[in-house]
């Protein structure tokens, strides 16, 4: 599901940029690279990091449909930090570029199947799983001493960029544990109790 929500951000970014074809899903790294410049004049999607949100840890691992209960697999629910970085043949098309961004997440920040774009649905790739989806994007904010070390991590030279947090992330293997009778009336039961002479 990671994929399939970085899939969709790419998707939904190009659309707004009006060039599907500028906005790439690729590891930042790779920019520093100068044997590859297949990052060259892009606008970068990358996964920065994932925390597991707590507060969800403990959910049921059923789901009722048409009466029976089914019992999956426990589902991890995740927030996905993820960076947009533009590589573009300029600094002032970088800028540009970013500042689109921010103003397509400042515009459009809560993501469901009902509100993004349908041909992402046409799926292409037989590793998507996507079915039904919503999560919320939020710009983060980072010290210059934190903003420094990420760069150094993700390859040393820096470029104009917006750090990201995707919030929440559901993954669950889709694979069905059992199936069973669904629980819904309870049945009362009144005991007749004599006493004994």
């Amino acid at each position: 599901m990671i994929y399939d929500v970085l899939r969709i951000l790419k998707k939904e970014i190009g659309n707004y940029l009006d060039d599907e074809n500028l906005v790439v899903l690729e590891n930042i790294a790779k920019a520093e690279d100068a044997s590859d410049t297949s990052l060259n004049d892009k606008v970068i999607v990358t996964l920065l990091s994932t925390e597991e949100e707590s507060t969800l840890k403990n959910t049921p691992r059923h789901e009722i449909k048409n009466g029976t209960k089914i019992y999956k697999s426990g589902a991890a629910y995740l927030n996905v930090y993820m960076m947009v970085a533009a590589n573009r043949s300029t600094y002032e098309k970088s800028l540009q570029s970013i500042s689109k961004v921010v103003e397509f997440f400042q515009d459009k920040s809560i993501f469901t199947n009902n509100n993004t774009d349908p041909s992402i649905f046409t799926l292409d790739d037989e590793d998507s799983q996507i079915e039904e989806f919503k999560f919320m994007v939020d710009l983060k904010s980072l010290r210059i001493e934190e903003l420094s070390y990420a760069w150094t991590v993700l390859g040393g030279r820096t470029m104009p960029s917006a750090l990201y947090k995707v919030s929440i992330v559901k993954v669950q293997r889709q694979k069905i544990k059992g199936v069973g009778p669904a629980i819904t009336t309870i049945q009362e039961t009144t005991l007749n109790l004599t006493e004994n002479e």
